[in-house]
């Protein structure tokens, strides 16, 4: 029967679960105080027989009528009180036992105290309106050695089963919460890493406020680095979708969730201080000069050191680190690269003769000096090749270069695609080994060349320091990682005369335009690059000057010396020399 049915639920819980906490349940007028540890036990003024059309909690012999029908105020209240006494006891089985819905109740119940970290919960019901029972909840939530108390209110609705004319609590995943949703369950804990006060190399702080590209940049120092900088999480109770829980890392639950909602603070969280290599004055410059130009991207570090000063995107906190994580063909700045090998091979020499043709045929392709660089340089030197750009001067190089040379000399002397330790998420390049048409496109920055002006920022720091400096914008002695080297150096002469050959490039070449003006030693290269779909190219430009190199690209907009030159040299100007 129904009701000897739910006192057997009551009673093999009791037995089968000893609880540690006294927890007492108000069933209301006229009902006897409840304790989960002598769980079992009610006192009612009026028989049930007096609800409303009769009903009953249960049948009084085998060959009475199922009853039906909404569960009257009484019915209602013992339900209410049976279910939550209970739940507040521990005894998660037999409160799951009582509703419509055992499995998802149980799975629910038990996530409470798991998930949630509620160790100790008093429950205690109002009168019922109707079938619905509100209650107040006062619980105890533990996360390691923080507890907080937590209040609040729900409530819950009690049906009839059609079948056994039973009484039962409907399950619902707000009767735990008003604020939990299907699929949502409680969690308890840090559910972001510690933040972190991130400093500039004199002790300045850097705001993202006031630095926005810089926000990016700061989260991935928080995620890394927040508990080692000496931050602390703060703890929070908040809803999440329960099928996180089946895949922690599984993003793709998370989009199609609610955001999780934020219930409870149990403690607040505490920064972590870092030191970082950035530059305030050279940041706050870098920031200026993107601003200027959609969609542009820069970074400046030390040639000497390869510290990183300054890492700028103009689309800011919102948009992709384009500095540091962007895989872009970088044109003809690549001819830095492709220049410093053919010296070391003794194909080329700055004041050699070099051919300039308009048109170079290879690997089945024409290949033609077009837009800006629709010249012949008739008995040339190599050194008037690059200052103008030419493409067919590095293209008809190809046939005598094996398919691995230059990824040899990009990984070897410029350190890319060694996997840098920056500190933060960086990539560092990507010069694929390749044949025929490919490897000469690559020559020239096309092809499969990926970089972004991290990596170009850094082959000016090479060529201005003669030997490769890992970039980094977080010091080793902070964390004690090791940095990448490069496993040989330029030829002494060949580190010379590249250096000539960009500061010819600065002073008459495609980079006059951008550099004139500067002084001390200045060397800087241009690069257009040709991107599928694209009206205009992408600008590039590479520059140093003294112990400050910096390199900026801007998307779909044409010559690098016009449009992100200027960039660059807003950036040498105010802090190079």
């Amino acid at each position: 029967m129904a009701g000897s049915h739910r006192r057997r639920h009551a009673g093999s819980g009791a037995s089968a679960r000893t609880t540690r906490t006294r927890i007492a349940v108000i069933v209301g007028v006229g009902a006897a105080v409840v304790g989960a540890a002598g769980f079992g036990a009610y006192s009612l003024l009026e028989d049930d027989e007096a609800e409303a059309g009769g009903n009953t909690l249960s049948a009084q012999a085998s060959s009475d009528p199922v009853k039906t029908g909404p569960p009257g105020p009484r019915e209602a209240s013992r339900a209410a009180a049976e279910f939550l006494t209970a739940w507040a006891g521990g005894q998660t089985e037999t409160a799951a036992g009582l509703t419509d819905d055992r499995k998802a109740a149980l799975a629910g119940l038990t996530s409470y105290r798991k998930d949630a970290g509620v160790e100790r919960v008093k429950l205690t019901p109002g009168p019922a309106d109707g079938t619905k029972v509100p209650f107040s909840v006062d619980a105890q939530v533990t996360f390691e050695d923080t507890v907080k108390p937590w209040a609040y209110t729900s409530a819950l609705e009690v049906v009839r089963d059609e079948k056994t004319g039973d009484v039962e609590v409907a399950w619902d995943p707000s009767l735990i919460h008003p604020k939990l949703s299907e699929g949502e369950r409680l969690r308890t804990g840090s559910r972001e890493a510690p933040p972190i006060r991130a400093l500039d190399r004199t002790g300045a702080e850097l705001d993202p406020e006031k630095y926005p590209s810089l926000a990016p940049v700061i989260a991935d120092l928080r995620e890394r680095y927040g508990a080692k900088a000496g931050g602390k999480a703060g703890v929070k109770v908040w809803t999440e979708s329960a099928a996180k829980k089946k895949n922690e890392k599984d993003d793709k639950d998370d989009d199609k969730a609610a955001a999780p909602e934020t219930l409870l603070v149990l403690s607040k969280a505490k920064p972590g201080t870092l030191t970082t290599t950035l530059d305030a004055d050279v940041q706050e410059t870098a920031e200026a000069a993107v601003a200027k130009q959609g969609g542009a991207a820069l970074v400046a570090l030390k040639p000497s050191t390869g510290e990183i000063l300054a890492v700028a995107n103009q689309t800011g906190s919102g948009g992709f680190n384009t500095a540091l994580q962007g895989t872009l063909p970088p044109g003809s700045t690549m001819k830095v690269v492709t220049a410093s090998m053919l010296m070391d091979k003794g194909l080329a020499a700055p004041g050699e003769p070099h051919p300039c043709p308009r048109y170079k045929a290879y690997g089945g392709w024409q290949f033609e000096n077009v837009g800006d660089n629709s010249f012949t340089i008739q008995g040339g030197t190599f050194a008037e090749s690059f200052t103008a750009s030419c493409n067919t001067a590095f293209i008809s190089m190809a046939e005598k270069l094996e398919n691995d040379d230059l990824t040899k000399q990009a990984r070897d002397v410029f350190g890319i695609g060694l996997n840098w330790q920056t500190g933060v998420t960086t990539f560092d390049g990507a010069v694929p080994v390749q044949s025929g048409v490919e490897m000469a496109l690559s020559l020239i920055g096309q092809g499969g060349v990926r970089m972004n002006p991290l990596t170009m920022a850094s082959v000016s720091a090479t060529a201005k320091a003669g030997v490769f400096k890992q970039p980094h914008l977080v010091p080793q002695s902070f964390d004690g990682r090791q940095f990448a080297t490069a496993p040989k150096s330029m030829k002494t002469s060949t580190a010379q005369e590249l250096r000539e050959l960009m500061e010819a490039t600065a002073s008459y070449g495609t980079a006059a335009g951008a550099m004139s003006g500067l002084t001390g030693q200045v060397g800087a290269k241009t690069g257009s690059a040709e991107m599928g779909g694209q009206e205009e190219t992408d600008a590039w430009f590479t520059a140093y000057r003294g112990d400050l190199a910096a390199a900026a690209t801007v998307p779909n907009i044409g010559h690098g010396g016009e449009f992100a030159g200027p960039l660059v040299r807003d950036v040498l100007a105010a802090h190079g020399g």
